[in-house]
């Protein structure tokens, strides 16, 4: 990991999915850098997971609960950051192409990090982070392109990418940058049935220029940026971390 060159000591973070895969590394990336950490999972307890998550406080919540979403951001002091990371995707029986599941997928990676998003704002218009507070919004590839499998989860991170634009943008005054991050090919639990299945990983392979699945760590850092003062000009823009698969 690279967070040794930036200092979130004394900084509050919450990220949503925070209990695995990649919002578990940036979870772990903020506490590396001295920030303390908020995450949050669908699990009742930070016990029921298989890996340590007691660097971090813990919450159930789904996001799609908008009531659940009050009472979290009801118990936080304050907030610096916001990660809108979780979210999941449903290409099996039944699939986004019933729309019934296309909207619950909207409902949980799009919607969610919208309401999450305005519960925090109040807290994140109080903090006095250097460089300002951030939302930070976890895009896809899937915004960019036809994916259609999941025809629901890649528009909603369409609808994540034009968000971020309109968030940033309407909460500049009050000193709030809204980024997003888009991964590529990443290894975690969401991609790990393609991992091995020829025909779903090799024309993604193909199409990455530098022919490698990503790892969370390789995402972490620009995180970490969008987050820090050295970032304190970037606000509405969608950051792609994926070998080049963007560009190809």
């Amino acid at each position: 990991m690279n967070s040794a060159r930036f200092d979130f000591s004394g900084t509050q973070v919450l990220v949503t999915g925070g209990s695995n895969g990649i919002g578990l590394g940036i979870a772990r990336g903020f506490a590396e850098a001295g920030a303390s950490v908020h995450v949050t999972g669908m699990r009742p307890r930070a016990d029921d997971y298989p890996h340590d998550l007691s660097a971090f406080a813990y919450t159930a919540l789904d996001v799609r609960d908008a009531d659940a979403i009050g009472r979290v951001v009801g118990s936080l002091q304050a907030l610096d950051v916001l990660v809108n990371n979780a979210g999941a995707n449903f290409p099996f029986q039944p699939s986004e192409w019933d729309p019934d599941v296309f909207e619950d997928a909207v409902r949980l990676n799009l919607i969610g990090a919208f309401r999450m998003a305005l519960a925090c704002r109040p807290l994140l218009a109080l903090s006095k982070l250097e460089g300002g507070p951030s939302v930070l919004n976890v895009a896809s590839m899937s915004a960019f392109k036809a994916v259609p499998i999941v025809p629901g989860y890649a528009a909603a991170k369409a609808g994540i990418v034009s968000m971020t634009q309109n968030l940033a943008v309407a909460w500049v005054r009050e000193g709030i940058r809204v980024n997003a991050v888009a991964p590529g090919l990443i290894e975690s639990n969401m991609t790990r049935a393609m991992k091995g299945v020829e025909q779903l990983e090799q024309p993604e392979l193909a199409r990455t220029p530098m022919r490698r699945w990503g790892t969370p760590d390789d995402v972490v850092p620009t995180f970490l940026f969008l987050a820090s003062a050295a970032a304190r000009f970037v606000t509405g823009q969608t950051w792609c971390v994926d070998g080049g698969y963007s560009v190809a």
